[in-house]
């Protein structure tokens, strides 16, 4: 598990993390969304012990990062996928991290067969595409077996299938009760990956939520409904804190309560109903009116 207690970072007059407080829990993916220069990078920097916090403290299974031995046995993870010496082979690479963490040779050869570099071992890893330095960095991360996995926007630079095969490995990780941290900007892949959201802002925490709930608070996620007593209906669910707009004489949108109650309240109301369905809202559009007035580095819009 990673624990933030009160983490801040300052670097002079300008604040990049300030007062995160947050339990990611295993078995479950957490996906970490935020706009360019939240925050994000910075956090998970402090929380392997690269940056060191102006104040709180980041622990991992009640610990510092740097206070474990042998780390990659605890923790493995994927930040820069070119952070590595370019002239060493994928296999000499990760051998070295083996063996400076007490991890056997034989692990190599698995990890690389597992992200598909089987057949890269030998090569260069100055010599390797994006997606396939992506895949080495994410061998890396699962060398020590570890119980705790984070990854930085470790889609970049892979094919459909590599994106493919990365949510498959995220879910599966998790599914084997390990603590699984990704960050993205991608929100249709983070949907259908992450169980739990968190989502920053200018340093601070906007959201700690399960993905679903996050989708669920949207303005656009809505309950349509067709009723011949429409207009009764929607009485009932005004006097109940109902936001409603009519659509026609027989159908109605309600927001601001979900399909089970509303079709609890048309029950008790004695109200037929002919439609009770959902519209729900997109990750990316939840995410948009959670980080409207977060965003630092938005372009001017172009008039088309």
């Amino acid at each position: 598990m990673i624990s933030l207690k009160g983490l801040c970072k300052r670097y002079g007059d300008r604040t990049a993390v300030d007062d995160l407080s947050l339990e990611l829990r295993p078995g479950t993916v957490t996906g970490f969304l935020g706009p360019n220069g939240a925050g994000k990078s910075t956090t998970m920097r402090m929380i392997l012990g690269l940056d060191r916090p102006t104040a709180g403290v980041a622990l991992i299974g009640g610990v510092p990062y740097h206070e474990i031995r042998n780390p990659l046995r605890k923790v493995g993870a994927l930040l820069d996928a070119r952070a590595v010496h370019p002239g060493r082979s994928c296999h000499a690479h990760l051998l070295a991290l083996a063996r400076s963490n007490g991890i056997a040779s034989g692990r190599v050869k698995e990890v690389l067969e597992r992200v598909g570099l089987a057949d890269a071992a030998g090569r260069r890893a100055g010599a390797l595409s994006l997606g396939m330095s992506q895949r080495l960095g994410i061998a890396a991360a699962l060398l020590g077996d570890p119980e705790v996995l984070m990854f930085d926007e470790p889609v970049n630079g892979l094919d459909p299938d590599g994106v493919r095969w990365v949510r498959h490995l995220m879910r599966s990780l998790a599914e084997e009760g390990r603590t699984v941290f990704v960050s993205s900007h991608l929100m249709s892949e983070m949907q259908l990956t992450a169980d739990h959201l968190v989502v920053i802002g200018k340093g601070r925490l906007i959201t700690d939520a399960p993905l679903t709930e996050v989708i669920a608070r949207s303005s656009l996620t809505a309950v349509i409904v067709r009723s011949p007593h429409a207009g009764d209906l929607s009485v009932r669910l005004s006097a109940a804190g109902i936001t409603v707009e009519r659509l026609g004489e027989n159908k109605l949108v309600a927001t601001g309560a979900g399909i089970e109650r509303i079709g609890d309240l048309a029950h008790e109301a004695g109200v037929r109903l002919h439609e009770l369905s959902t519209r729900e809202a997109s990750l990316e559009q939840a995410y948009q009116e959670l980080t409207a007035d977060s965003v630092e580095y938005g372009a001017q819009r172009v008039q088309v």
